[in-house]
């Protein structure tokens, strides 16, 4: 069998946490932010986990991570 190919999309966008959860991003941050108040922009900036339901598929995404 060869070797499975990481996303590397993906791979520049999430991170495995210490107890295997995935780590991501949150959207909506990077224009349009003058409507957005500042404590949307604020929480914005916090990471967020990928949820149950996209983990099976995020996860094949990186096979080796």
């Amino acid at each position: 069998m060869p070797k499975m190919k990481t996303h590397r999309g993906a791979a520049k966008r999430l991170k495995v946490t210490g107890t295997g959860k995935i780590k991501r991003s949150k959207a909506y941050k990077s224009h349009i932010l003058e409507k957005k108040s500042a404590k949307r922009k604020r929480n914005l900036r916090q990471s967020g986990m990928v949820s149950a339901a996209d983990f099976k598929k995020t996860k094949k995404l990186l096979p080796y991570m």
